[in-house]
């Protein structure tokens, strides 16, 4: 299978037919931004999970970093907040059956009922209270038993970032013996399909701003935190591929 070596981190997500490839395995996708990128870089627990599935770029910034030096490459920007639409028209053509876990309540039961009335699909949606990582074995036991009972083709989960991507992986044998095609984490997806969160502009998102957008339009302390965080990727960027193409000049 194709992949890139970007920032220290395997992409394997090039295309999106690849993650919607009919298999018996379970497709964990992890859409990857600067804030994963450098987590990664920290965190090798957490940079194995990514570069053992199907990652994808995410974040416009690390994209056009990565286009620039895969010139000879083909590959696609495949963002959690865009996958989930692609994923009801596919499952909408082909029959397939969504849940969404995670978010808050009140954006889960909208966004699953916006699903249901858009495109006409089996779409089912929980939202556990909020816990710290890793759950009791009561707390996870409830998650698992609503999956269960549903039986998804598409799963999309909404714990936030890093929190989701473990709890996918710490579960994947669960999910492959449910037979859950498609497990993606999608961070505030949930509040964007609700309308609870309106997304920056088209233009916005493209120039790799929208994190800027989401802080302007919702200033919290850790919004910041995650901006400042995401501007290491720089660093990152250059300790990997910006300082070896200086010395190979």
């Amino acid at each position: 299978m194709d992949s890139i070596h970007f920032c220290g981190i395997k992409f394997r997500g090039l295309e999106q037919a690849q993650l919607f490839k009919e298999d018996t395995q379970t497709h964990f996708v992890v859409t990857v931004n600067a804030e994963f990128i450098v987590k990664a870089n920290r965190n090798q627990p957490f940079r194995d999970i990514i570069n053992a599935n199907y990652a994808t770029f995410d974040g416009q910034v690390p994209y056009f970093f990565a286009r620039l030096l895969n010139r000879g490459k083909r590959f696609s920007k495949i963002s959690g907040s865009d996958l989930i639409y692609d994923a009801c028209e596919y499952a909408q053509q082909h029959g397939k059956s969504l849940f969404l876990l995670g978010g808050n309540a009140t954006a889960n039961a909208l966004a699953v009922q916006i699903i249901r009335d858009t495109y006409g699909l089996k779409v089912a949606g929980y939202a556990p209270a909020y816990a710290t990582y890793p759950f009791t074995p009561d707390h996870n036991e409830a998650i698992k038993a609503q999956i269960s009972q549903f039986k998804p083709d598409f799963l999309f989960v909404a714990f936030g970032a890093v929190k989701q991507e473990y709890w996918i992986n710490d579960n994947l044998d669960f999910l492959q013996q449910e037979q859950v095609h498609l497990a993606v984490g999608c961070g505030g997806t949930f509040d964007f399909v609700s309308g609870q969160v309106k997304r920056a502009p088209r233009l916005l998102q493209r120039a790799g701003l929208e994190s800027i957008w989401r802080l302007v339009t919702e200033p919290r302390l850790f919004r910041l935190k995650r901006l400042l965080e995401s501007a290491l990727f720089f660093s990152v960027l250059y300790s990997h591929h910006l300082s070896q193409r200086k010395h190979l000049v």
